[in-house]
């Protein structure tokens, strides 16, 4: 179990270290920067880099509302939650920190810090409504592909692939949204730093991809259970 543990927080270091790192210190570099398509190709490379390295160790959920949602869906165990919610918060707790030390190295202010939100901390100027449905939809698809390509029926040796894709389309998608979470620790971790009417608006980060990955879980095992 302990180095399932260290693979969640060091998977999960690396998510937010790798993503939001792109976001805060090469989105706008030198006043054109990598933009919205490299930070969303960055967010996919972390999960398709720590999925081969670090994915027959501890699954490489990286992601509460990713355990959450295997745990509907009957491949995880419940006991096994905590220790691995626990262990990713705290891994994109410590990237975080990492980013703020290296972001404010040249006097810079932090701004955002790559922060989820809506309304005025929306990218767009989305409101909650727009925020929970994108949120809600983005984990819920995410999940099912991450079940789908775990089938045994599945094509072999392409599941670390698949799920990086899927995570770039995802931020390619809803980033002008809400910064696109997805993930309520890598949520958490930003916020932290931001502050302000980030933190006020975290409860959306948590529950929603949470309720959606659960949603999911719980249809994927529906609809890919045996025909009687």
């Amino acid at each position: 179990m302990t180095k399932k543990i260290l693979a969640e927080f060091l998977g999960t270091f690396w998510l937010v270290l790798g993503g939001c790192g792109s976001a805060v210190l090469a989105a706008n570099f030198m006043g054109s920067g990598i933009g919205l398509l490299g930070v969303s190709l960055a967010f996919g490379l972390t999960v398709f880099t720590i999925a081969y390295s670090l994915g027959h160790i501890s699954g490489a959920h990286l992601n509460p509302a990713v355990t959450f949602g295997l745990w509907a869906n009957g491949k995880f165990k419940a006991k096994e939650i905590l220790p691995y919610i626990i262990a990713q918060t705290i891994g994109a707790i410590a990237a975080a920190g990492i980013l703020y030390i290296i972001a404010t190295g040249n006097g810079s202010d932090i701004a955002g810090f790559a922060a989820n939100g809506f309304g005025e901390n929306s990218p767009g100027n989305y409101g909650v409504w727009a925020a929970i449905v994108s949120e809600f939809v983005m984990t819920f698809m995410f999940l099912t592909i991450i079940i789908g390509v775990l089938n045994k029926k599945a094509p072999k040796g392409f599941a670390g692939a698949t799920i990086g894709l899927a995570l770039t389309l995802i931020h390619l998608i809803s980033i002008p949204v809400t910064n696109t979470s997805v993930n309520p620790a890598r949520s958490i971790s930003q916020a932290l730093f931001a502050g302000g009417s980030f933190i006020s608006q975290l409860w959306l980060f948590i529950l929603v991809p949470i309720i959606a990955a659960i949603c999911a879980g719980k249809f994927s095992k529906y609809l890919q259970s045996e025909e009687e």
